[in-house]
């Protein structure tokens, strides 16, 4: 909706009218981060339809399960994109998709990596990148890998080799280190 674009809602208000199930305020929350949800779950699933289609289900599962959005655990914007991620993750754990990947032609996989190397996901304009450039290197490669590449801790502790402690201790660093920023 352009009239939601034009306008600017604090993240108070926008919640308190997500919670009261409140039209505009999604489709303002729609217009507002769809295109950063969409190119987390992109970078995940490396295929645009199938993006587009996790992501209509990501805003289908944030409008059915607002209520359980607790803002004492983290910013709107840290809920919303666990949602979509988890659901590109999960998609791609699934027996579909690994089904889809190995019939993938081989003289087909070149031309189709290439031509989805380009990602809506503009980090950017949320400053997501001059906030984890406050992270120590570590952190931030495993962040990389754990939230934009879609790697589990334990394969980020066998990519990486190093303990699957390590990893996890790292991530609740990091994210605490976050925290402190915003």
């Amino acid at each position: 909706m352009d009239a939601t674009n034009s306008i600017s809602i604090p993240e108070d208000v926008l919640v308190s009218r997500l919670f009261k199930k409140d039209q505009l305020a999604f489709s303002y929350l729609y217009d507002n981060y769809a295109a950063a949800l969409n190119g987390v779950i992109y970078r995940i699933v490396q295929d645009e339809a199938t993006a587009e289609d996790i992501l209509q289900d990501a805003f289908i599962k944030i409008w059915n399960n607002f209520a359980s959005y607790d803002k004492t655990k983290g910013k709107l914007f840290t809920w919303i994109i666990n949602i979509a991620r988890n659901l590109a993750i999960d998609h791609t754990r699934s027996k579909g998709f690994k089904n889809q990947q190995k019939n993938l032609e081989v003289d087909k996989i070149v031309g189709y990596i290439d031509s989805k190397k380009s990602t809506l996901f503009n980090p950017d304009q949320i400053g997501l990148k001059t906030m984890l450039e406050k992270l120590k290197p570590e952190q931030r490669e495993i962040l990389d890998l754990v939230y934009f590449g879609g790697y589990t801790q334990a394969e980020v502790a066998n990519e990486l080799n190093i303990p699957l402690g390590t990893v996890k201790t790292r991530i609740r660093m990091s994210l605490i280190q976050l925290r402190s920023i915003v």
